[in-house]
């Protein structure tokens, strides 16, 4: 099951994607995620697999009672494409290594805007959050606006790019929160659980939100189907109770 997900993308807001390039232990070993952190939790006693049922029993334990170095001997490895407003939150998780794509040296095409389904509107008690939807007639007006808004920039900095100016300085011209960039990620499946439970949370911004669902659903519980439940059980549930 796991060697399916390598290399398998899902596409993600308008024009997004992730994708899975690479995890550790790869799916050549035939040892699966959930073996190798038992795997890791045994060594301290010379120990490997006793059994399913001993083996998941301890997989729960080790999460139940926040023993989480073992889930750091799984890594996952994607390829994200997405725009920038979802990269500002999602390098604020530095556990994460990142290695991103550079508008200096790559340009810009004319559909690397991010266009949202419908404007939210603001949250009446949480200053960072928002609720409900714009109605119809003003969510298309504004629509409109932004897309004159993407069209206008980019025919800047196509005449910028024309005109010999430099690439890092041409992209001023572009909308900065909306532009998609592509990123390397990397991530162990203990930190990767810390990133999941803050954003596939309901408060969480929806732009960020859909990623960490996609990885979830898409790659993280597939991989590591023991670790997953247990995780569904000790770490979200607690949230919601």
């Amino acid at each position: 099951m796991t060697s399916e997900l390598i290399n398998k993308r899902v596409p993600v807001l308008d024009k997004g994607w992730i994708e899975l390039t690479d995890m550790l232990p790869h799916p050549n070993t035939g040892i699966s995620g959930d073996l190798a952190i038992v795997n890791a939790a045994r060594v301290s006693f010379l120990g490997e697999s006793k059994g399913e049922e001993a083996d998941k029993k301890l997989l729960f334990y080790l999460l139940r009672n926040a023993h989480t170095s073992p889930f750091e001997m799984v890594e996952f490895k994607f390829r994200v494409h997405a725009p920038l407003v979802t990269w500002w939150q999602w390098v604020r998780h530095r556990t994460w290594n990142f290695n991103a794509q550079s508008g200096r040296y790559s340009p810009f095409d004319e559909s690397a805007f991010y266009v949202p389904g419908v404007w939210r509107l603001q949250a009446k008690d949480n200053k960072q959050a928002s609720e409900g939807e714009l109605d119809p007639e003003t969510n298309q007006a504004l629509m409109q606006k932004l897309l004159n808004h993407y069209e206008q920039g980019y025919a800047l900095y196509q005449e910028a790019l024309q005109a010999g100016v430099a690439k890092e300085m041409a992209r001023f011209f572009l909308p900065g929160f909306s532009v998609y960039y592509t990123w390397v990620a990397k991530v162990d499946a203990h930190n990767l659980m810390h990133f999941l439970r803050l954003r596939m949370a309901a408060d969480a911004q929806y732009e960020i939100r859909v990623y960490a669902q996609a990885i979830y659903d898409n790659f993280f519980a597939p991989a590591l189907p023991w670790t997953a439940e247990a995780f569904e059980k000790y770490i979200l549930k607690s949230r919601q109770d």
